[in-house]
């Protein structure tokens, strides 16, 4: 969902995007030499800032495999300190630590940031480029790219929004808002302890005075269009675990398969519960009184039909290498059904022998890795207490249902002042972004969109890359592309940004 359109290569612009970008300049609250001045400082550290990107991606901090949480959290820490945040807290939770984090710019207006550090895992045998070396690589029709773990999700971002900062002091100019800073290092486990960082009496207290509460991003794609998003789905991330020790039936250890003539499956059990979750497609969620989405409005539905009509279908689905949508579908009732539905989802099953060959065994235990998307009128507590509910009554109780994180999702009004200074950022750039209601992925935006805080929450950013979760991930450095964004553009995008918010 994320589509946009400026240019900046490292070291120079083309005419046409040097006329735009001082147009910019010239409508901000800022002057054109004070813009001017910290353009040159971000050019002139170009260098430095790209290092302390690869730096960053070289420390993978990686809450699934229990990998650098601590490290991760100091580096979060000595980052923030080094941008000019004068406290920053390493805060404890009942999992990973975060970081908490207040710059006070004397400012009238205060800015809220959320930045995650955690990252994906990765196999490097599946990467052309080694995920931890940051390297930067030649990508046609793009430019010069870092390759590496969290390189656009989300270090590349944040590494430019820090850039931002270091421009504007070694520029000597005055920050135009303050900012409060929610860094965690859980969000690729569902963010599970965020609540516990975020609405700490103290770090709550700061967050409320904010205007709201942005994530750096890179919202550009190579066709030129910009998209902001209003909000994203929730989710819920668990396990179903069926075992002999639990079901009481099967074997507590993996036998011989010849014995399943009078040995019962907990494979075949735990496969038995999962059709039970789903439609015979399995595409509609049938779990007993499962939470219902909201129905979406006239207005809504306006806004999915514009949004569809710029996109390409061809290309999306080239993009996903799929031939066909649910049901066949035609575009624009595939892009309401990827807004409004919710989704059950099987991210992979385990059990027994999954070497090369055949080893026939009978297994004693089998696990499903399951995550739901939830819209909004839905609950991750509803929607767990429905499923356990409906293994029960089925015949399945004895599965465990295993929630590793999740959350609710997230909403945030078109005219909210957040995402007001977007559009108007890019509009400057002659940029007409695309207005989308909601992600189809994730993010913790609840814990600021929800109670007590029902702050406003977005993305914002220009710059380009892709592969988040995925081998190769990038995100462009130096730009060929004239649509696309550099680096130093996107430190420049999040500049124009914060004066904007200061208005």
């Amino acid at each position: 969902m994320r589509r946009a359109s400026f240019v900046s290569g490292r070291n120079a612009l083309t005419a046409g995007i040097a006329a735009m970008l001082l147009a910019m300049g010239n409508a901000h609250a800022f002057d054109a030499v004070d813009r001017a001045a910290i353009k040159a400082e971000v050019g002139k550290r170009h260098d430095e800032a790209l290092k302390r990107l690869q730096d960053w991606i070289a420390l993978p901090s990686i809450a699934a495999e229990n990998r650098n949480s601590k490290e991760g959290a100091e580096h979060m820490a000595r980052l923030a300190r080094e941008a000019g945040f004068q406290k920053v807290e390493i805060v404890p939770t009942d999992g990973k630590p975060g970081v908490f984090a207040t710059l006070d710019a004397g400012a009238k207006k205060t800015v809220g940031l959320y930045f995650m550090y955690d990252v994906k895992q990765f196999d490097p045998a599946e990467w052309s480029s080694p995920p931890l070396e940051a390297k930067l690589v030649d990508k046609p029709g793009y430019g010069k790219v870092v390759v590496g773990r969290g390189a656009v999700n989300q270090k590349g971002p944040e590494s430019a929004f820090l850039a931002a900062l270091h421009a504007i002091k070694a520029a000597g100019k005055k920050l135009p808002v303050n900012l409060v800073l929610v860094a965690e290092g859980e969000e690729e486990i569902g963010s599970p302890h965020i609540g516990q960082i975020a609405l700490k009496p103290e770090v709550q207290k700061a967050l409320a005075k904010t205007v709201g509460v942005f994530m750096p991003s890179a919202e550009q794609e190579p066709d030129g269009v910009v998209t902001v998003s209003l909000g994203a789905k929730g989710v819920v991330e668990l396990e179903l675990v069926s075992s002999g020790e639990k079901w009481g039936r099967g074997p507590v250890k993996d036998v011989h398969s010849s014995l399943k003539a009078m040995v019962d499956s907990p494979v075949w059990h735990l496969v038995k519960a999962l059709d039970t979750l789903v439609s015979a497609d399995g595409n509609t969620i049938t779990i007993d009184n499962y939470p219902q989405p909201r129905p979406l409005s006239a207005d809504e539905k306006a806004m999915i039909a514009k949004a569809a009509e710029r996109g390409d279908e061809a290309q999306t689905k080239q993009r996903f290498g799929v031939q066909h949508w649910i049901d066949d579908l035609p575009w624009l009732q595939a892009n309401e059904r990827l807004v409004s539905q919710p989704t059950v989802n099987i991210e992979g099953l385990v059990a027994g022998y999954t070497g090369p060959g055949g080893k026939t065994v009978l297994p004693h235990k089998a696990v499903a890795k399951i995550d739901m998307r939830l819209v909004p009128d839905m609950t991750l507590k509803d929607a767990v207490a429905a499923l356990k509910a409906h293994l029960a009554k089925r015949g399945f109780g004895d599965i465990e249902v295993n929630v590793s994180g999740g959350y609710d999702s997230t909403s945030t009004a078109a005219d909210a002042p957040l995402i007001q200074a977007q559009i108007a950022v890019l509009k400057r750039a002659g940029i007409d972004p695309v207005m989308w209601l909601r992600n189809a992925g994730s993010y913790p935006g609840y814990v600021f969109t929800g109670a007590p805080l029902k702050l406003a929450s977005g993305h914002f950013g220009l710059g380009h890359g892709s592969g988040a979760h995925a081998p190769d991930e990038y995100y462009v450095i130096e730009s060929s592309n004239p649509k696309v964004a550099g680096y130093d553009g996107a430190v420049m995008s999040f500049v124009d940004y914060l004066y904007e918010l200061g208005k």
